[in-house]
């Protein structure tokens, strides 16, 4: 703020009278703010002591300055401005005491100059002006705010930094994680599930405003961006609980999103990390929407081991993997509605709107090209496992 030109010489004298009585002046100003100001009302929150050490040093600030006729040092107001947001006080209440004080000790002082010979009209107005431009309680508001944002900056690298550990699995201990799910406003016990979504681009949120939108179904998130994902922690507790969030997620997602399957404990986080990964790897290319981790015992092995199962993938479906693109992936989804449907081709025809001697047909093919037969349970079990790979692996059927 500007600096004003020094206060009037003629308010000196009664300054200085007042500056004597600096110890009953700043008692009633502190009675007075208690009074009318709601947060320094308790003594819990600003005992009585502080307040009136606050007020006699303000109120010797100011009138020092009037008696010397120098320019405002606005330190203590910034410290105080600072304090207060360290404390989270609200800011609101601290200006409102600043006006409350200013406005007790701008009484004091006018009626001490207005009894005084010599003083004019233009010498009030001037003192006036001073008083207002001078600005303490503007100096303690922007010192305030400058705080506020510094605690945000600090609190959201710290938040980032706790997610970042529960997702690399370095939050072990129950205590720690306990610890963390306070400072991430999310529940000690689950159910949780994780997200995945593939970012637009490094820096950029894939889901933007996804946790105030869950907030709002009473879903508790705590986020994570990556360079090339948004992850994500999201309580699901309660009836519905699990439906609602997901509802919420495939309304925010402009591309497809990996979700992993319910679980416990906050301690199994690295693992769904990889498990809603997994999902997200299976979905790519195809249409935005949540496509949740299958958490059957074929998704469950290929997930555990994704190196062992893509080798067994590639050799199963060998043959299919050398056909053009569009014929793989057509004998593939073939496979894969057949399954759906409980090994019928009559009610796998109807996903793929086709007859179901097409059905039929494609899935000899298939028999051929991996040397399978359909028929024979232990090749069924291959063909699952191997198909389950392709779909959850990250380079797909490629």
């Amino acid at each position: 703020m500007n600096r004003t030109s020094p206060p009037p010489a003629e308010v000196a004298p009664a300054a200085a009278v007042l500056l004597g009585r600096a110890r009953d002046v700043s008692e009633r100003m502190a009675l007075r703010i208690r009074a009318q100001v709601a947060y320094y009302g308790s003594e819990d929150r600003v005992p009585f002591v502080e307040l009136g050490a606050s007020c006699r040093d303000n109120t010797e600030l100011v009138l020092g300055q009037l008696v010397d006729r120098r320019g405002a040092d606005l330190a203590p107001a910034r410290n105080t401005g600072r304090e207060h947001a360290r404390r989270g006080a609200p800011l609101a209440e601290l200006l409102h005491a600043y006006r409350v004080g200013s406005e007790f000790l701008w009484s004091e002082l006018a009626a001490l100059v207005r009894a005084a010979d010599g003083i004019t009209v233009d010498t009030v107005a001037s003192l006036a002006a001073w008083w207002v431009n001078e600005g303490l309680a503007a100096a303690a508001g922007d010192a305030y705010r400058e705080a506020a944002s510094e605690l945000a900056l600090q609190r959201e690298r710290e938040r980032s930094a706790l997610v970042e550990a529960l997702f690399t699995g370095l939050l072990t201990d129950r205590t720690t994680v306990w610890e963390a799910a306070q400072v991430l406003g999310l529940p000690t016990e689950g159910p949780f599930v994780v997200v995945a979504a593939d970012v637009p681009a490094p820096g950029r949120e894939a889901l933007p405003g996804i946790e105030s939108r869950l907030l709002a179904e009473e879903a508790r998130s705590a986020w994570r961006l990556l360079p090339d994902l948004q992850v994500g922690v999201v309580a699901v507790r309660g009836a519905g609980g699990e439906e609602a969030a997901l509802r919420v997620l495939g309304r925010a997602a402009g591309s497809p999103v990996g979700v992993s399957p319910p679980y416990a404990a906050l301690q199994d986080t690295p693992r769904a990390l990889r498990l809603a990964r997994l999902a997200l790897s299976g979905a790519r290319g195809r249409a935005a929407g949540v496509a949740r981790f299958d958490d059957s015992p074929v998704s469950l092995l290929v997930a555990a081991s994704p190196e062992e199962a893509g080798r067994i993938a590639r050799t199963v479906f060998a043959g299919v993997l050398k056909l053009p693109a569009a014929e793989c992936a057509r004998l593939l989804e073939t496979l894969e509605q057949w399954f759906a449907a409980g090994g019928s081709a009559a009610e796998a025809a109807k996903p793929l709107y086709c007859h179901r001697n097409t059905v039929r047909y494609r899935l000899r093919r298939v028999e051929e090209l991996t040397g399978r037969s359909l028929r024979d349970p232990r090749a069924v079990a291959d063909l699952a496992v191997a198909l389950g790979a392709l779909r959850l692996l990250p380079d797909g059927p490629a």
